[in-house]
């Protein structure tokens, strides 16, 4: 299977949305219930897959989030056998992605040059 293929998208897809389900029923109180699952890149051999979740909250809510999942990583891996009929399970392994919070502080951004443009445009 290519990297690329339609098959692996659609593995891929699956894999986010059943982690997604999967991470919001742990039991973990170091996990942080604001965690998403962003993107998953499952290897086309089936053997690893490459998590990215984003977690909302300071620093070391995000630190304590990834080291809950880091623990729960055998749990959630077995759930994921169940949930999926894939040939192999993949490893997973979870990394933190910071694309919302990028997303957020640029929307500051925006709306402090809108607000400074208006400004300058009412003084004209």
């Amino acid at each position: 299977m290519k990297k690329n293929s339609p098959k692996n998208l659609k593995i891929n897809q699956e894999v986010v949305r059943e982690l997604s389900r999967i991470i919001r029923e742990l039991k973990d109180p170091r996990v942080n219930m604001m965690t998403s699952v962003m993107d998953a890149y499952v290897a086309p051999d089936l053997k690893t897959c490459r998590v990215y979740v984003s977690v909302m909250g300071n620093e070391k809510e995000q630190k304590e989030t990834m080291e809950g999942l880091a623990s729960a990583k055998g749990f959630i891996r077995h759930e994921l056998a169940e949930r999926l009929n894939l040939r192999n399970t993949p490893d997973l392994d979870f990394r933190l992605d910071h694309s919302i919070e990028r997303g957020v502080e640029m929307s500051k951004l925006i709306d402090e040059v809108r607000s400074k443009d208006e400004k300058a445009h009412e003084e004209n």
